[in-house]
């Protein structure tokens, strides 16, 4: 890319980071908490980034969005996340659902869906696990059978994000049970609410609070042949992966974000409180503690980077990405209980931020892939690129 081009992007770059910032300290960070802690949907802050943009932030400036490359888009989830994590899973399930539309979709498709994505007429998500298939997306049981002009659906998905407040989803399903392997027999449609779809229950979580989670169950739910992304069955498995790894640079980018407030708060009280006459930060335990989430925090930050910048680059970066998820979210995991042992009593207090980032930072070492399947992932990846 040539200078010229670069500088206009990194000019970009800092007016969207800038307008970012300036949202979470006037509309986000001041509420947040209440939010979370009552658990509930925050609809004026989702109406605030309709207007900001951010659910059409990767997809193409063609069909009306920001267009914004992996690498800036991971900085605004890392920002946010670093503020109220939860809202960065509202627009993230739903921009797999319009880059699954945008990249496999059939022309038509791109034109009905993706202005309205954008704008967030229709948001949503992407249907894929089900009670018996989580990581294991070959093991669906969900089941689309061709009848005329359109699909017959039924089957159950689960753990959905915005399932409850979205109305629009990417659901994976089975269009030939007896395909061998059963990846070949998998499609992708794109599905909006109504009869023969409803919505069994809202879980109760842990942390990843004010979002909402539910079960989808399709009963005979109709759907028109026109909405199967790219027109053609048994793509919809290349079509999901394609997404996922997006999806963990997404989960990546939240996971350094919590790294990084967890970071910060224990620095920051470390220097305000004080036991046997000085500021604990002035203790050696103290100071092996920030030392260890101080490098966790970078190193990840760094895998991140490399993963973003593989992926805007058009290389296969399930290993990048893989390494990226892997080590941010563990980091996360650490950091925030580093955090809350540096706090103390108050730590444990749902008065301070700490307790919430304990709480959220699980989630990412389980979505989009478990650790121990991205670690898999990575193994196979670093064989394959490196055969005798």
């Amino acid at each position: 890319m040539a200078p010229k081009d670069e500088k206009y992007h990194d000019m970009d770059e800092t007016l969207i980071l800038d307008s970012i910032h300036k949202w979470l300290e006037r509309d986000v960070a001041p509420y947040a908490m209440d939010l979370e802690h009552s658990d509930t949907y925050p609809v004026e802050m989702v109406e605030q980034m309709k207007d900001m943009g951010l659910f059409g932030a990767t997809v193409s400036q063609e069909w009306g969005g920001l267009g914004l490359s992996a690498s800036t888009y991971s900085k605004v989830v890392t920002m946010i996340s670093e503020v109220w994590m939860s809202l960065t899973g509202i627009f993230n399930s739903h921009l797999m659902m319009a880059t699954a539309v945008e990249k496999f979709g059939t022309e038509e498709q791109k034109q009905r869906f993706l202005p309205r994505f954008v704008t967030g007429e229709l948001r949503g998500g992407t249907g894929l696990t089900e009670p018996d298939a989580g990581t294991d997306l070959q093991g669906i049981r969900t089941k689309a059978v061709r009848d005329g002009d359109h699909y017959i659906i039924n089957g159950t998905k689960t753990w959905i994000t915005n399932s409850i407040e979205g109305s629009c989803f990417a659901l994976l399903t089975k269009t030939d049970i007896k395909a061998d392997p059963p990846r070949k027999g998998m499609s992708l449609f794109i599905v909006e609410k109504g009869a023969g779809f409803e919505i069994s229950k809202r879980f109760e979580k842990l942390g990843y609070k004010g979002i909402d989670s539910g079960e989808m169950v399709f009963t005979d739910f109709r759907v028109p042949v026109d909405n199967l992304i790219g027109g053609e069955e048994g793509r919809g498995f290349y079509q999901t992966v394609g997404g996922l790894e997006l999806g963990r640079i997404n989960v990546a980018s939240r996971s350094v974000g919590i790294a990084k407030r967890a970071l910060d708060e224990a620095v920051r009280y470390s220097q305000e409180r004080s036991t046997f006459g000085k500021p604990i930060c002035q203790h050696q335990a103290i100071q092996l503690k920030l030392a260890e989430m101080a490098t966790r925090y970078e190193s990840s930050r760094l895998l991140l980077e490399q993963a973003a910048n593989a992926y805007d680059e058009g290389r296969r970066c399930d290993l990048e990405a893989g390494m990226a998820k892997y080590s941010a979210s563990e980091a996360a995991i650490e950091n925030s209980l580093e955090a809350m042992r540096i706090h103390g009593g108050y730590g444990y207090s749902k008065e301070f931020i700490v307790e919430r980032l304990y709480r959220d930072a699980p989630l990412m070492a389980i979505g989009e892939g478990t650790n121990e399947m991205q670690k898999i992932i990575i193994a196979r990846q670093l064989i394959e690129r490196n055969k005798i």
